[in-house]
């Protein structure tokens, strides 16, 4: 099994201490509380993952950010549904509202939010995704089955699929096979996000 160290950007912990003061809502907080629940080790978690050991350690500490690709593939080997790594209850409702909080969709302070597709049979996921500036430590472009579609709601971002580069400015929408390589950076220092819904079985 091929394992990928970087399956989104890895950052290192601030001087304040914030990635220690995570909320207990935050996926870092539950990704390390439902993998003890399955009583899974680190070990065990990156064999059915495909990932490393020491990446999931990061994303446990807060210290990675980790791509749609990245919680698909952990959601699966947990046999949990995503919107469990994200403290997101699925709606058995007729619809289902994901509300602002102080104006700004999902956790700021995360990199990766789920914010629609809750019901317990969707196949479609809404995400919010907050793009860091380009860094040495990430490579590792993402990929995943099914269909994508990304609109830029604040910000430059720069979008690399395979060999292609694209600058995508604020409402500016792009429909993409996820099975191709792909990654999101932004371009500026200020607020950067965009709205990421994909279509997948996974």
């Amino acid at each position: 099994m091929v394992r990928s160290e970087d399956e989104g950007n890895v950052v290192e912990a601030s001087g304040d201490g914030r990635a220690s003061r995570e909320k207990a809502t935050t996926m870092p907080i539950l990704l390390k509380k439902i993998r003890s629940q399955h009583q899974m080790t680190l070990e065990m978690l990156a064999e059915k993952s495909g990932l490393t050991k020491s990446y999931i350690s990061k994303v446990e500490r807060g210290l990675a950010k980790p791509s749609i690709e990245t919680a698909l593939k952990l959601a699966h080997a947990m046999n949990v549904s995503v919107e469990t790594l994200f403290a997101t209850q699925p709606s058995t409702e007729l619809y289902s509202v994901t509300r602002a909080e102080n104006g700004a969709a999902g956790d700021l302070g995360q990199y990766l939010s789920l914010v629609g597709g809750l019901a317990p049979n969707s196949k479609m996921r809404a995400f919010i995704v907050r793009p860091v500036p380009r860094s040495r430590r990430s490579r590792t472009l993402s990929h995943h089955s099914g269909e994508e579609i990304l609109f830029v709601l604040r910000g430059t971002i720069e979008l690399q699929i395979d060999k292609r580069i694209e600058t995508l400015n604020v409402g500016d929408c792009v429909t993409l096979d996820p099975e191709k390589s792909h990654r999101l950076v932004a371009l500026e220092d200020g607020p950067c996000e965009a709205l990421v819904i994909i279509n997948s079985s996974e």
